[in-house]
């Protein structure tokens, strides 16, 4: 079943944005190839070169059943490329001076969170931000935030206080790391999270009106928010998950540490977002960062003299909600969650930026598609630079 309707599907592409830059052949047959080869259902992707949307495109479908396309509207949710838009409401907060990065969370918090193994160490919205605050995610509790069937009935403080807080029914010394706050590098959800909550504590706005208000809507995203109930459902991707050579359509989902991972966009959209990242906080017009703020999102926040313990420096470095891949060689963040893989990255220079989505979860050996995917893209961004700058301008 996979197999018949989904190689026919591979055909269907959706807009090119610089039509006829580069040769766009070659990627093409590498996705659609890479796609029928792992049983990826639908894919997008779009290129930023010197801070412009140059080229983006979609394949395969988004509903496999109904034969809809997978195009570069199509929503889906991203996973932990959420956290960038966290990152970037975070600095908006620290810009108006309503948040400061150094100082004790527990100044903006209706509860105290202490790291049982340090009590006395405070934990900073600086720690949040790079995964160094003690606070991990005990998969036992967290997996119980992801809701099937819609958006998650849980307010999110609720969950944080039973999480973190001595007497919560979630509660363990387990939830924290051993290691001092800035000492270890404890890649955290739940912090995440947190780091979410005081963003609305400290604005006295939720989360998904603070960013639609200042983030979304000024970059014309239309199509981005946080929660399904936000969005067009007859617009969203089906999500499914490949295995043993089965490719099964699962339910929509919502988070209840949504600031985490549940942002939902399109390609377009995202890559709006990301191309005002990348230049300081401004796209199109619009700034949505002051540069300053923008400028320290994705700092290395790293040195010699001040790195976590199990990050040595051949393991890259951290913005804020901002990290290297690749060996140090790309910047941005991925994502992935039930059903979704993607990838929102630039070099160090941010002179190439690459966005990706599939909506399709892979397993074993297969994952491997969506990396050579990824690089097809990346090869792709690299020649249309190459041809840009060689062509005068008028």
């Amino acid at each position: 079943m996979r197999i018949g309707g989904f190689l026919a599907a591979l055909a269907v592409g959706a807009s090119e944005v610089l039509a006829g830059a580069g040769d766009a052949g070659s990627v093409d047959d590498v996705v659609r190839q890479k796609m029928a080869d792992a049983g990826i259902v639908g894919a997008g992707a779009a290129i930023i070169v010197d801070h412009e949307i140059v080229w983006s495109k979609g394949y395969g479908l988004a509903d496999r059943a109904s034969g809809r396309a997978f195009t570069t509207d199509t929503v889906m949710n991203i996973g932990s490329i959420s956290k960038t838009v966290l990152g970037a409401a975070m600095m908006r907060a620290v810009a108006s001076g309503v948040l400061s990065l150094d100082a004790d969370i527990n100044t903006y918090l209706p509860f105290r969170v202490v790291n049982p193994h340090h009590p006395d160490a405070t934990i900073t919205l600086r720690h949040l931000a790079t995964h160094t605050s003690g606070i991990t995610d005990r998969w036992a509790a967290y997996a119980g935030t992801y809701h099937y069937g819609g958006d998650s009935p849980e307010p999110l403080g609720t969950f944080l206080e039973r999480y973190l807080v001595p007497g919560g029914t979630l509660y363990a010394p387990e939830n924290f790391v051993q290691a001092a706050p800035g000492r270890r590098r404890e890649y955290s959800n739940i912090g995440a999270g947190l780091a979410g909550y005081i963003v609305e504590r400290a604005t006295g706005v939720p989360l998904n009106v603070y960013t639609r208000e200042h983030i979304f809507t000024p970059l014309g995203m239309t199509r981005t928010g946080w929660f399904l109930s936000e969005i067009d459902r007859a617009n969203h991707s089906t999500l499914y998950v490949a295995q043993n050579g089965l490719t099964i359509p699962i339910p929509l989902y919502g988070g209840t540490t949504y600031p985490d991972g549940g942002v939902r966009t399109s390609v377009a959209d995202l890559a709006k977002f990301f191309a005002a990242l990348l230049h300081d906080g401004a796209y199109g017009g619009v700034r949505i960062l002051d540069a300053d703020a923008a400028k320290e999102m994705v700092r290395f926040q790293f040195t010699d003299a001040n790195r976590p313990e199990n990050l040595p420096a051949s393991a890259g470095n951290s913005g804020l909600f901002w990290r290297t891949k690749f060996n140090g060689k790309r910047v941005g963040h991925g994502g992935s969650d039930p059903g979704v893989h993607t990838e929102m990255l630039a070099d160090l220079d941010h002179e190439i930026g690459v966005v990706l989505f599939v909506n399709t979860s892979l397993s074993g050996d297969e994952q491997e598609a969506v990396s050579v995917i990824f690089d097809a893209v990346w090869k792709h961004a690299e020649k249309i630079r190459s041809e840009k700058r060689a062509t005068p301008r008028k």
